[in-house]
């Protein structure tokens, strides 16, 4: 794995940078680039903490001491307060130890609005009717959707990171929350044109819209897009006076059903069976393979193929926007145990830690002890974040891809190899064949 190429490091927040423009070798007042990338990464993990701790405010959750790590993560990036890059790889081990109490305040308030999610299956085409997507992590938003449009006969469907939402008992009572449309966010602009209906972007992962559908998109929340209507508060009327006013999608079947909904208390009620399955080598490994989906050519094939090419003795687990590479497989079941489980979204990996320390447990072994590999893909900030709180964890041997992320260095990349034992993914055969060597 070589270090990224290109600039050594950009700063340009001060009046000392290089010509008034950027320092991109060393800092001007002595920051070197390895301390640079690292006050880069410690501020993309908690960019993507908060974006977790977002939602669990919409819901009325907070934690004050969440609140004042943040503050103090911002304060230690100013010009000229921290140069050592030690403290600041510490500092990003705090951060994602901070991130699973954020994820956990988060799982916390879904199950206690929403219920705990049970296994639901979930289909992919379009029912007659008028229609609604949602896209984007805001159960809270479609919460309130689908309040607003029980009776009108507008039929809600989900998008991408949004899958989840089928599993949770307070929201798949509707009878009008139909079916999941696309696959991971960055399909949108060619489905959102593909179907005549009002669209509504509830957080991130919303692209800048086509013009074929520019007057039928909507954002709320944190959510803004450049001559897009945007909804401050919950009352959508406007959607929903946009959609009656398109015409209606025909009854149409997709391609596949998908199965969404594990929740924590669902996948350990099988823990004394999957522990005899292991126990008696009916299942050898257990992986999970997920995180942030990417619009990477190599993304879009190596996360399949290495689903497609494990042996039919293992387990995937899987969660957050990668889960569409693989999940319209079929992949059969171990004695009952689905070989593909799908835990939910990225704040979901909070779900498959507990799992994984509740079967460390359950065999008397350390995490790293399990028969378990992850393999990850990583996008953007809350990757990161989900990536510091593993190395929290003290997991080691974790597979990451497509490619290596941009604020890694050599220096950096020392350190996560020699500590945490961090793989960049190969081919999927060469990778599978080392991680089962010996298993």
């Amino acid at each position: 794995m070589a270090e990224n190429k290109g600039l050594k490091m950009f700063c340009y927040q001060c009046s000392q940078t290089v010509g008034g423009t950027g320092c991109t070798v060393k800092g001007v007042c002595g920051k070197e680039p390895t301390v640079a990338r690292l006050q880069d990464n410690v501020l993309l993990a908690t960019r993507g903490m908060s974006a977790y701790l977002y939602h669990a405010r919409e819901l009325g959750y907070s934690d004050p001491e969440i609140d004042a790590f943040l503050e103090r993560v911002f304060y230690a990036t100013f010009t000229n307060v921290n140069f050592d890059a030690e403290s600041l790889v510490q500092m990003a081990v705090e951060a994602g130890e901070m991130n699973i109490r954020t994820m956990r305040l988060l799982k916390k308030a879904h199950i206690e609005t929403y219920g705990e999610p049970q296994p639901t299956q979930v289909r992919t085409g379009t029912m007659k009717g008028k229609g609604i997507i949602v896209t984007g992590h805001g159960l809270k938003a479609l919460g309130e959707l689908l309040k607003q449009t029980e009776g009108t006969g507008i039929n809600i469907y989900t998008h991408s990171e949004l899958l989840p939402a089928h599993g949770y008992p307070a929201l798949k009572k509707y009878k009008h929350l139909v079916g999941n449309l696309g696959k991971a966010w960055w399909d949108q602009k060619k489905l959102f044109s593909q179907y005549p209906v009002a669209i509504l972007g509830t957080s991130n992962c919303v692209l800048i819209p086509s013009d074929n559908y520019r007057d039928r998109m909507f954002t709320t929340g944190p959510a803004r897009l450049p001559n897009v209507t945007h909804i401050d508060g919950y009352d959508y009327t406007s959607v929903v006076e946009k959609a009656k006013s398109l015409p209606e999608l025909p009854d149409e079947n997709g391609d596949v059903v998908l199965t969404t909904g594990f929740s924590k208390s669902v996948v350990l009620s099988l823990a004394d069976k999957i522990k005899s399955l292991v126990e008696a080598g009916k299942i050898r490994h257990f992986f999970l393979v997920g995180g942030c989906d990417a619009p990477l050519r190599k993304s879009a094939s190596y996360y399949r193929q290495f689903v497609e090419k494990l042996p039919k003795d293992t387990i995937i687990l899987t969660l957050a926007c990668g889960k569409f590479r693989f999940n319209d497989l079929d992949l059969g079941d171990i004695d009952g145990i689905p070989r593909l489980i799908d835990l939910g979204q990225c704040n979901d990996s909070i779900v498959a830690v507990e799992i994984a320390q509740a079967l460390a447990e359950l065999f008397d072994v350390s995490v790293n002890e399990l028969p378990l590999t992850l393999v990850l893909s990583w996008m953007e900030q809350k990757a990161v974040a989900i990536l510091w709180s593993l190395f929290a964890l003290g997991i080691k041997g974790i597979y990451i891809g497509p490619i290596l992320p941009a604020w890694v260095n050599d220096d950096i990349l020392k350190v996560l190899q020699d500590k945490w034992d961090l793989h960049l993914i190969g081919e999927p055969e060469d990778d599978i064949k080392r991680i089962l060597k010996g298993v």
